[in-house]
């Protein structure tokens, strides 16, 4: 159908990430009535992985006279870092999506954006087909950033505050979020399928919308909605019943295998309808489409360098059998920044465990963390960034078999010095550590597969702002534009700017509930019947909790009036309030009432992020469900009816 039509758009969400499942392209071009389809398969860590390495191959280049640019397609195909998994799912869907006049617009070039998109159009002609490709410029930024630091830049880190003069990592790659106008003119161009390096998440949505639409940059409101909708099947099953607090309503029903992939259809007016693929496991509901809206937030306001999108008003509406309707999405302009991330090289990084069970485990990891720490002595502990004894788990009395009752004590460790994480090096951190273990504590064992010992490079993120004005977006047409066209097209930065505080608007529930008129209480676990999700933003996690409707909303007026910062903290509890040294815990708060929703944006809480994090929780996903499992005083009415 020809863009300009009023009736919805409907995009098909094709993959969440570089793990997805590889059928998704196939499935949903063959199956489903789509009309674009998007999907990512990077993320912050991918991006540095594919960062970092192409900056190796272009040093290595330089250092033999030669320039990536001037070798032939195939040495090109042999060193390009893109996500190569991508391909793994594009070429079984071509005849479909040629077939079907679907259109394809994906986050999946990574480092090498026009090498993927020259590879996908000799795969599509090798097929016989005449798809029109594409390919976006402009996130790539590594030289800019440096050159801007030189001029006295300070990217503040937007985690906390810093100025990245004051960090201690030698840069080695930097990539900036892209918004999908890009993506919209590419369509509009007449192209079949767009490739990306490191738009948004959702950019591809709000090209898509925007292109069927015919909306300009003007059009806030709209563009808004199209910012939720990418945001909301940006992870694929996550908003049809993955990750999901009553996951046991999917295991009763018998819909928890092969979860299907969401269509989100977005109208003239940016409102949303969510379905999912047909004959497939999972669900559409307002709790799997509530719980993905409040996944990695940060407040309020949702960021895009096309538009913002104000989220207090959102209303959920279920509205049939896996049908979700989703309105009251405000836009504001956006900003005249964009996200930048910065990766640097951090050093070397290199864990083992050792297994114990039985009585005592407190002090067992005691004795068995000052015999590491006497036999590394002094001058080697202080060349560490990062030494972390950690006990993780319990030995019950009685337990039921002996793996239940085995503990994993975690040694992990950080250093700039390679040779002193050099596995093999007699001198170095394991082989050390090691020899204290015929002489630890009773039962102590180790794992069969020590690699992790081995020291490996890794990185630390650095997100920062950079000025839209600072980026060259542009469009590349890798077939002959109608008369009158360029094969390259810049797309401007936006013109109408907001200025949008860093602080985002934090508060306390206004005229909050007198808790004791919900009568007798019984102590229990928060998650008996609060649902919710958390996720991370870099070093950030935010959780967002919400509860179903009832009686008088009395169960959302207790939610948001026990749901205080401080009440937070205290689930939280100590030694996650204050790990890593912090003297205290930042943690904001705002209310989402049509949903009935309280979102916490806990700041710079996960180490540094996924890249360098030191503690199990890299990504935040499983913040949320610990603080579920908290207990709190319940009001016994409520068991009644809103046991999850």
């Amino acid at each position: 159908m020809a863009p300009g039509v009023r009736r919805p758009v409907r995009v098909g969400g094709a993959s969440g990430g570089f793990s997805d499942r590889v059928r998704a392209i196939s499935s949903l071009a063959a199956n489903e009535d789509v009309d674009v389809m998007v999907g990512d398969w990077l993320s912050e860590m991918k991006m540095t992985i594919h960062g970092s390495g192409k900056q190796r191959i272009l040093k290595d280049l330089s250092s033999k006279s030669q320039q990536f640019s001037t070798l032939d397609f195939e040495q090109q195909l042999q060193t390009a870092m893109f996500a190569e998994n991508f391909m793994d799912c594009f070429e079984p869907a071509i005849d479909s999506l040629a077939r079907r006049g679907i259109k394809l617009a994906v986050n999946a070039g990574a480092s090498d954006t026009e090498v993927l998109a020259k590879r996908v159009q000799q795969k599509v002609k090798d097929k016989g087909y005449n798809l029109k490709v594409a390919w976006i410029e402009g996130d790539e930024q590594t030289d800019n950033v440096r050159k801007l630091i030189k001029q006295g830049e300070t990217f503040e880190s937007l985690m906390h505050g810093r100025k990245i003069q004051d960090w201690e990592q030698e840069i080695v790659c930097a990539q900036c979020y892209l918004g999908g106008l890009g993506i919209a003119e590419a369509l509009r161009q007449g192209a079949d399928i767009v490739i990306a390096g490191r738009v948004a998440d959702a950019a591809p949505t709000i090209g898509a919308a925007a292109w069927w639409h015919e909306w300009d940059s003007s059009q806030l409101d709209e563009l808004a909605g199209a910012l939720v909708a990418g945001h909301l099947i940006e992870c694929s099953a996550y908003v049809t019943g993955g990750y999901m607090s009553s996951f046991k309503d999917l295991l009763k029903q018998g819909k928890h295998l092969n979860v299907g992939f969401p269509i989100a259809s977005v109208d003239h007016r940016g409102r949303i309808t969510i379905t999912k693929e047909k004959n497939t496991g999972g669900c559409v509901t307002v709790d799997s489409v509530t719980s993905q809206l409040l996944y990695e937030i940060q407040g309020p306001l949702y960021y895009n360098s096309d538009v913002v999108a104000q989220l207090e008003g959102i209303n959920i509406e279920q509205v049939g059998e896996d049908e979700v309707f989703v309105s009251g999405i405000r836009g504001l302009p956006p900003p005249d920044t964009t996200k930048v991330g910065i990766s640097g090289f951090a050093g070397w990084q290199a864990e083992y465990h050792i297994y114990l069970a039985g009585l005592d485990i407190d002090e067992k990891c005691q004795l068995a963390e000052e015999q590491i720490r006497y036999e590394l002595g002094e001058e080697r502990l202080k060349k560490f960034s990062c030494l972390k004894f950690m006990r993780n788990g319990d030995s019950p009395i009685d337990a039921r078999n002996q793996d239940i009752a085995t503990v994993d004590f975690r040694i992990f460790a950080q250093s700039k010095d390679r040779e002193l994480l050099n596995m093999r090096n007699p001198e170095g951190f394991f082989r050390i550590s090691m020899v204290n273990f015929l002489m630890s504590c009773p039962g102590a064992s180790l794992g069969n597969d020590m690699r992790q010992a081995e020291g490996k490079p890794f990185y630390e993120y650095w997100p920062a702002l950079l000025p839209q004005s600072h980026v060259n977006h542009r469009v590349h047409l890798l077939f002959e534009p109608e008369a009158g066209s360029k094969q390259i097209i810049d797309v401007p930065a936006p013109t109408q700017t907001e200025k949008h505080q860093r602080q985002q608007p934090s508060y306390e529930a206004s005229n909050p509930a007198k808790l004791e008129a919900f009568g007798e209480t019984v102590r229990g676990p928060l998650g008996t019947i609060v649902l919710g999700r958390s996720g991370d933003k870099a070093s950030d996690c935010n959780a967002g909790f919400f509860v179903r409707p009832s009686p008088n909303e009395e169960l959302w007026d207790w939610l948001r009036t026990v749901l205080t910062v401080d009440k937070i903290k205290e689930l939280l509890g100590p030694e996650e309030v204050h790990k890593f040294g912090k003297p205290e815990l930042r943690v904001d708060r705002f209310e989402m009432p049509h949903i009935r929703a309280v979102h916490f944006l806990l700041h710079d809480h996960l180490d540094r992020g996924y890249d360098s994090c030191s503690t199990y929780d890299t990504l935040g996903k499983n913040c949320l469900e610990y603080l579920r499992a908290k207990t709190v005083d319940i009001p016994k009415r409520f068991l009644e009816y809103a046991t999850i």
